[in-house]
Protein backbone atom coordinates (compact mmCIF):
# COMPACT_ATOMS: atom_id res chain seq x y z
CA UNK A 1 0.00 0.00 0.00
CA UNK A 2 2.17 2.45 1.03
CA UNK A 3 4.82 1.83 -1.86
CA UNK A 4 1.47 2.61 -4.44
CA UNK A 5 1.04 5.91 -2.51
CA UNK A 6 4.91 6.47 -3.09
CA UNK A 7 4.73 6.15 -6.51
CA UNK A 8 1.64 8.29 -7.04
CA UNK A 9 2.95 10.86 -4.56
CA UNK A 10 6.81 10.49 -7.01
CA UNK A 11 4.58 10.63 -10.36
CA UNK A 12 2.38 14.03 -8.63
CA UNK A 13 5.99 15.33 -7.91
CA UNK A 14 7.57 14.57 -11.32
CA UNK A 15 4.09 16.52 -13.24
CA UNK A 16 4.77 19.14 -11.07
CA UNK A 17 8.75 19.58 -12.01
CA UNK A 18 8.14 19.10 -15.83
CA UNK A 19 5.84 22.16 -15.63
CA UNK A 20 8.16 23.92 -13.32
CA UNK A 21 11.07 23.35 -15.78
CA UNK A 22 8.45 24.41 -18.55
CA UNK A 23 7.13 27.33 -17.28
CA UNK A 24 11.05 28.29 -16.21
CA UNK A 25 11.99 28.04 -19.80
CA UNK A 26 9.10 29.95 -21.53
CA UNK A 27 9.85 32.74 -18.72
CA UNK A 28 13.20 33.05 -20.04
CA UNK A 29 12.52 33.09 -23.60
CA UNK A 30 10.14 36.24 -22.49
CA UNK A 31 13.12 37.78 -20.92
CA UNK A 32 15.53 37.39 -24.01
CA UNK A 33 12.88 38.71 -25.82
CA UNK A 34 12.45 41.71 -23.43
CA UNK A 35 16.07 42.40 -23.32
CA UNK A 36 16.68 42.36 -27.23
CA UNK A 37 13.09 44.83 -27.45
CA UNK A 38 15.14 46.77 -24.70
CA UNK A 39 18.20 46.97 -26.67
CA UNK A 40 16.46 47.84 -30.09
CA UNK A 41 14.42 50.67 -27.89
CA UNK A 42 18.10 52.13 -26.46
CA UNK A 43 19.38 52.29 -29.85
CA UNK A 44 15.95 54.01 -31.14
CA UNK A 45 16.50 56.44 -28.16
CA UNK A 46 20.05 57.29 -29.47
CA UNK A 47 18.93 57.78 -33.01
CA UNK A 48 16.24 60.07 -31.56
CA UNK A 49 18.61 62.49 -29.43
CA UNK A 50 21.30 62.85 -31.98
CA UNK A 51 18.11 63.93 -34.77
CA UNK A 52 16.84 66.05 -32.08
CA UNK A 53 20.70 67.58 -31.55
CA UNK A 54 21.12 67.75 -35.26
CA UNK A 55 18.05 69.44 -35.83
CA UNK A 56 18.72 71.93 -32.78
CA UNK A 57 22.05 72.66 -34.68
CA UNK A 58 20.27 73.34 -38.15
CA UNK A 59 17.73 75.65 -36.05
CA UNK A 60 20.52 77.75 -34.82
CA UNK A 61 22.43 77.97 -38.29
CA UNK A 62 18.96 79.00 -39.77
CA UNK A 63 18.47 81.71 -37.24
CA UNK A 64 22.24 82.76 -37.80
CA UNK A 65 21.65 82.87 -41.77
CA UNK A 66 18.46 84.71 -41.10
CA UNK A 67 20.63 87.20 -38.77
CA UNK A 68 22.68 87.88 -41.98
CA UNK A 69 20.09 88.36 -44.74
CA UNK A 70 18.40 91.24 -42.38
CA UNK A 71 21.43 92.74 -41.19
CA UNK A 72 24.39 93.48 -43.05
CA UNK A 73 26.01 95.81 -40.88
CA UNK A 74 26.70 92.28 -38.70
CA UNK A 75 27.51 90.08 -41.45
CA UNK A 76 30.85 90.29 -41.28
CA UNK A 77 30.60 89.27 -37.05
CA UNK A 78 27.72 86.82 -37.80
CA UNK A 79 29.57 84.63 -40.63
CA UNK A 80 32.91 84.49 -38.12
CA UNK A 81 30.12 83.10 -35.42
CA UNK A 82 28.96 80.68 -38.27
CA UNK A 83 32.15 79.15 -39.22
CA UNK A 84 32.69 79.18 -35.80
CA UNK A 85 29.79 76.66 -35.31
CA UNK A 86 30.54 74.94 -38.88
CA UNK A 87 34.19 74.28 -37.00
CA UNK A 88 32.54 72.84 -33.57
CA UNK A 89 29.77 70.80 -35.75
CA UNK A 90 32.97 68.96 -37.61
CA UNK A 91 34.83 68.76 -34.33
CA UNK A 92 31.89 66.92 -33.15
CA UNK A 93 31.37 64.93 -36.08
CA UNK A 94 35.09 63.56 -35.76
CA UNK A 95 34.47 62.29 -32.55
CA UNK A 96 31.22 60.64 -33.14
CA UNK A 97 33.13 58.71 -35.02
CA UNK A 98 35.87 57.54 -32.94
Amino acid sequence: MASSQQLAQLDRLERQVTTLVAAYQQLREELADSQTTIQQLRADVRDRERQLKDFQNQENITKLVNTIAGEPANVNELKLRLNEYIREIDKCLAYLRE
